[in-house]
Parts: structure tokens; sequence; C-alpha cells
């Protein structure tokens, strides 16, 4: 009972009195001969993995030698599958786990050192399966992964846990792909090509090389800390002393391309340096010499250049001149010819076409009494009960195709006119623009539903003619409703007063079809159409151009292919004594 009381009286006496850092020194002491069981995964090369004889080896193995011979600790490697590892981690039958990736789920019940090496996973599969590149691709695949990894934590927190396959290494797992069963397996980059190299898996390859990247590091079950804590500072001493990296390189760097050393990459750029400064002295001095002699040759042929360009382009320009005026010439010959000859047959149809359409209305009463008492009869080699119907519109068309003619002559005849001597007088905008509007009422309801017409008030007159003003509005309302696509798309003609440029300016706006950029400079040319197909002449806009330039005005085009056109006619208020 005495002893038992002295030993406790000196226990309590060290426990308050002696220096705290007395006490440490006696647990590490105590520590030290302690033996730390390390647990690993035996088949996970090249980080760890049980060798031909059976011995732990590998890059962990080797860290953590290192780590024990820097500390003064005594460690006993303890090799298994991988789920055996982790449960024996919480169990307490093994005190650390030297190599496992870190997750927030898993500090729940462990500690984790600071990462020793980084982690790159990849998704494998066989040469025929189809290739992809994410994880999100695997949605609805077979999914093969190495049990309680941190892949498939990783994907049942995605939500494919239906889909994975478990096995107890990853060696197994490429095994498994590698037969034919499932669609990939996910691993750890680095040891599924080691694994493939090793085991001759060669219809196994990588198709995405990098979906995940993990800290790998030293774990604890928590409340281990301390022992935690010594791993952590031997870490930290090997990678100051370098033994770290020789670690590293041994086993991690081989499969990555061969490092140069530093002095012999030194040694051969300076003689290569050397040998172009060499190259490039005598060059330099080489290249100034033909430098000059160049550069004024360059400048010659560049003065040479710029007067024959200048010259070919005034040469063009006399001749483009030459060519149009001729043709100009010989157009207004020839229309006024055509012209002519034309309207002399045609004004008989058109003065005919209304009689005989009289006359049919007149027989129909005869010929429906006909079909009524006697039945169906061919007339004109078909059925009357077809001909009643055709007849009318057959009459229609033609009439329709006589006005047309005339009008396409009556255009040839504008356009070929060169006199301008037409009367002028106070034009108001706003009475041409409501006078063509009704003009081609008809063309504008069976283009679209939804025309809007909108003039300004108290427009200043202009000078000018006012029908042939007028004919360039119902050549452009005309065009815009050529453009439409439906009845939905719309047409806009508005009037407005410009007081600061002292103009009057109308503009047709349309939601057609648009008109195309290499087209636009060309829509006044004579004889040019987008609508050769549809019956169009091209010499609309090429006579409205005319009569807007004898007016002093003009005709300006903005269009976006899909989108529409509006068209701008600008002409000037009579100048103010």
């Amino acid at each position: 009972m005495i002893m038992n009381f002295i030993k406790l009286a000196v226990l309590m006496f060290l426990a308050l009195f002696v220096s705290p850092a007395a006490i440490p020194a006696a647990e590490m002491e105590v520590a030290s001969k302690q033996v730390v069981i390390i647990g690993g995964d035996r088949d996970y090369p090249p980080y760890e993995f049980l060798d031909k004889s059976g011995q732990p080896a590998g890059y962990n193995v080797d860290l953590t030698r290192a780590i024990a011979d820097v500390m003064g600790m005594n460690v006993e490697f303890r090799f298994g599958g991988w789920s055996e590892m982790r449960n024996g981690l919480m169990n307490g039958s093994i005190g650390v786990l030297q190599g496992i990736s870190f997750s927030e789920d898993r500090t729940r019940t462990l500690s984790f050192s600071p990462p020793h090496t980084i982690i790159n996973h990849a998704i494998f599969a066989r040469k025929e399966t189809p290739v992809v590149s994410s994880i999100e691709e695997l949605r609805g695949k077979q999914i093969i992964v190495f049990q309680d990894g941190i892949m498939h934590d990783y994907l049942t927190s995605l939500g494919f846990a239906p889909n994975l396959v478990m096995t107890e290494t990853p060696a197994d797992a490429l095994r498994l792909l590698a037969s034919g069963k499932h669609d990939y397996a996910v691993l750890a980059m680095l040891p599924g090509m080691y694994i493939i190299r090793e085991h001759r898996l060669s219809n196994l390859v990588p198709v995405a090389k990098s979906i995940s990247i993990q800290k790998y590091c030293y774990a604890v079950k928590k409340g281990n800390e301390e022992l935690l804590a010594r791993f952590n500072e031997g870490l930290a001493i090997l990678k100051k002393t370098g033994q770290y990296q020789e670690i590293y390189d041994r086993w991690l760097g081989v499969l990555g391309p061969p490092k140069v050393p530093w002095e012999k990459l030194v040694r051969y750029g300076a003689l290569l340096l050397g040998a172009l400064i060499l190259i490039l002295a005598g060059t330099v001095i080489w290249s100034r010499t033909l430098q000059k002699q160049v550069a004024q040759r360059t400048a010659e042929l560049a003065l040479e250049a710029s007067e024959r360009k200048h010259a070919l382009d005034e040469l063009k320009l006399h001749q483009d001149k030459l060519i149009q005026a001729d043709k100009m010439t010989s157009l207004g010959i020839l229309v006024a010819g055509v012209a002519h000859e034309i309207n002399n047959p045609n004004g008989l149809i058109l003065l005919n076409m209304p009689i005989l359409k009289d006359v049919y209305l007149d027989a129909a009463e005869v010929l429906e009494e006909r079909y009524r008492s006697q039945g169906d009869f061919t007339m004109g080699g078909l059925p009357y009960s077809r001909m009643r119907d055709e007849v009318p519109h057959l009459l229609d068309e033609m009439q329709e195709g006589a006005n047309r003619i005339k009008r396409i002559v009556e255009e040839l005849k504008d356009f070929a006119r060169q006199d301008s001597s037409a009367a002028v007088e106070p034009v108001d905008v706003n009475v041409v623009a409501r006078a063509a509007v009704r003009l081609v009422d008809s063309s504008i309801r069976s283009s679209t539903t939804r025309f809007e017409a909108r003039y300004a008030p108290s427009l200043p007159h202009i000078l000018g003619n006012g029908q042939r003003i007028e004919q360039v509005v119902v050549n452009l309302i005309l065009n815009a409703c050529q453009a439409l696509p439906d009845m939905e798309h719309g047409i806009c003609l508005t009037t407005s007063h410009d007081q600061t440029a002292g103009t009057i300016v109308l503009t047709v706006v349309d939601e057609g079809s648009g008109i195309t950029p290499e087209h636009i400079s060309r829509l006044t040319d004579p004889f040019f159409t987008t609508k050769r197909e549809s019956g169009g002449t091209g010499l609309g806009l090429s006579v409205s151009a005319t009569i807007v330039k004898e007016h002093n005005g003009s005709l300006q085009f903005d269009s976006t292919p899909g989108s529409g056109t509006t068209v701008t006619l600008i002409l000037p208020e009579p100048a103010r004594n």
C-alpha cells in the first residue's frame, strides 16, 4: 500500500511540475519502438503492389520506408484487397493507409496528410467500343470500377450506382473489360496503363485521359492525428532533402518521357547558340547589301506597277463608257421599232378581248340550257362541264397577258426616250403616292394583308413631272409585292420632310426575301433582274433611276437577305429666292 501510494505521488508530481517538453520526448522514444501497421493495396502498380516474390513494392512503399527511416519509426506493411484495407483502418488493425484519394465525404471518418502526388483518372474501353470523352456520356452504360476506390465513391455520388460492376482490384477490372464483358472501366490512368502493358491487354485503350484529378495522401482514422503528424513531418523532410523527388522519378517518372539533364541542355544550347550567332552575323552582312538593292528595285517596280494600273483603269473606264454609249444608241433604235411593231397587234388583242368575253357571256345562257336539257357535250374538243369554268379564266389570263405586254413596251419606250422636256410643275409627293397606291391596289391585296401607308402632313411641293414620279413609286411598290414570300409579310410606305437637307423623302419597306450584297450595286442596270423566271424584265428600276436622275434626286437601297429591303427615294425641294 505504501509503495503504491509513493508511485501515485511521483506520477502526480511529474504531471504537475515536470517540463512539458520532457513528456513528448519520452513518448517519442516509446512510440519509435512501437510497430506502425501500414495498409496497402496488393495490386495497384506502380504505386503499391506485391512483387513476384510476394514482397511489398512500389512508390508508396519506398516513400513510407524513407519517412520511417528519417523519423525513427518501426513500420510493418500489410497488403490485401482495397476494401479489406479500408475496413482494417476503421477497426484499428491498420494504423495508416499509405495511398488513398482525398474526398470531403471521407473526411467524416478519416484524417488526411497533404497530398504526396496527384492521380489522373481515365475511361478505358476496348478498341472497337464507341469513343466517349466525358463521364456524362457513360449514362446507361455498364461501368467497371474496383470496390471502395475513389471512382466507386465518385460515380455513386453522380447517380451511376445501378450501372457499376465491382471488382477487387484494378487488374481484375481491366481483365474483365478485355474479356469482352461490360462497356467501360474507370480507373487511375497510371495504374491502368501499367496493368495493360504488364498483362499485355492489347485490345484496351484509354479513350478519355483526364476525367477526374484526385489528391493522393496518407490517411488515419479520426482521433489518430498524432501519428499522422509524424508522417506529415517526415514527408516534409524528404521533400527538403530531395529524397522524395528521387523516389518519385524512380517509380512514376519512368512512364513519362525521359528527362534531359540540365547541364547537358546548357552545353548543347551554348554550342548551338554560338553557331547560330556566327551564321546570323554572316547573314546580316550579306542581307544588308542585298536589302538596299531590293529596296531600290522594289520602289521602281511599285512605281511602274502603279502607273500601269492607273493606265489600265483609265483605259477600261473609257472602254466601258464607249460600250455603254454604243449599246444605248443601238438599244434606243431597236426599242422604237419593236415597240411600234408590238403595239399594233397587241392593241387589236386589247380591243377584241372584251368583245369576246361579252360574246361568251351572252352565249353562256344558251349553252347552260342545252347542258341541262341534253346533258354534257363536247366544246372545243373538251367536255362543256369543264370548259364553262375554264373559258372565263382563259379570257382573263389573255387580257392580263396583253396588258402586261403593253406595260413592258411602255417601259421600253420610257427607257429609250432621251429627251427630258416633260412639263415641269409643282408636285405634291403625297398626292402622287396615293395615286400610285390606288393604281396597284389589286397587286397589293393579292400579295399581303399588312400594307400600311403613312403620309407626312403639309409636305412642300417639288418641281417635276408628277406622272413620271408616280411611275417610280408604282415600280417600287410592285417590286416590294413581288419580294414577299406570303401574305403575312407586310409593306410600309412613308413620306417625310427633311428640313435640314431640304429634301422630300419617300421610303418603301418590305419584309421580303431581301437582296444579296453582290446584287445591290446592279439593281438599276438595264435588263438586270433576280425575278427572270417569274417574268421580270429588269427595266422597272432602270427606268425609275433615269426618272429620279432627271429630277436631281437619288434612289438608295438597304437590304439584308432574309429580312427585307428598304428603298429610299430622295427628291430636292425647289430653290427659294
